[in-house]
């Protein structure tokens, strides 16, 4: 449970970057295109600035990850506030007494993560409707002492919808696909000193950013006198 609390930025930079490079291993197969989850809205009718960030990037990420759907009790209004406030989804892991990273909201509707160890990302939501979700992130990765820090770009697209159980009771359904690129020589490294686990290393990177928020959803579905407390604002 703590790795799942590291949220949207460790997931994308460090189980998809130290898992997950296996795109660049010539004996492993690349997702095909047909399993890519399909985009909440097509990038043509994205301001043109934006639409050539995601193109970059997913047309040719470095690592690529890809979580099988998960589905669990919630109220929509919940999940996708979740889904819009990061910050107070690791604020509500520390509640609970699990270890989780500091998410910082910028006055501009950003988010950021710093380390302390040189690594800092910044990201927003570039894309947000009844489908889904399209986040976009830039920053600096260091991926341990024996590798130099390297640029980051990130994409994250997430799928998610409600549905009805056999109560009538909401059930949300979720999955996401991650996109990142970067210095592919300290790609290739780190490829060859993980070996063939890293393919599922990846996929259990992405599975970790759906329970990030899934965890909390599903916590105060469960207990809901806890939602007003666990998601209240620092004081």
């Amino acid at each position: 449970m703590k790795r799942a609390c590291c949220g949207l930025v460790s997931v994308m930079v460090w189980s998809i970057w130290i898992s997950g490079v296996a795109a660049q291993d010539p004996a492993s197969v690349p997702l095909s295109k047909s399993a890519r989850l399909p985009l909440p809205v097509s990038l043509d009718t994205l301001p043109t600035a934006m639409k050539d960030a995601l193109t970059k990037v997913i047309a040719a990420p470095t690592i690529t990850a890809i979580a099988p759907a998960e589905e669990f009790a919630s109220k929509s209004e919940t999940y996708l506030w979740l889904l819009d406030h990061p910050d107070r989804v690791c604020l509500a892991w520390k509640r609970l007494n699990v270890e989780a990273i500091d998410i910082r909201c910028l006055e501009d509707g950003r988010f950021t993560w710093k380390d302390g160890q040189g690594s800092e990302l910044t990201w927003r939501t570039i894309v947000k409707n009844g489908e889904g979700r399209i986040w976009y992130a830039e920053g600096k990765f260091n991926p341990g002492s024996l590798f130099p820090t390297v640029p980051v770009r990130a994409v994250a697209v997430l799928r998610h919808g409600v549905k009805k159980d056999g109560d009538g009771e909401p059930l949300i359904r979720h999955q996401v696909e991650v996109f990142l690129q970067t210095d592919s020589k300290t790609a290739n490294l780190i490829t060859r000193l993980i070996g063939p686990a890293a393919p599922r290393m990846a996929e259990q990177g992405a599975e970790q950013l759906l329970m990030f928020f899934s965890g909390i959803a599903k916590y105060v579905d469960r207990h809901p006198t806890k939602l007003q407390p666990l998601l209240a604002e620092k004081k």
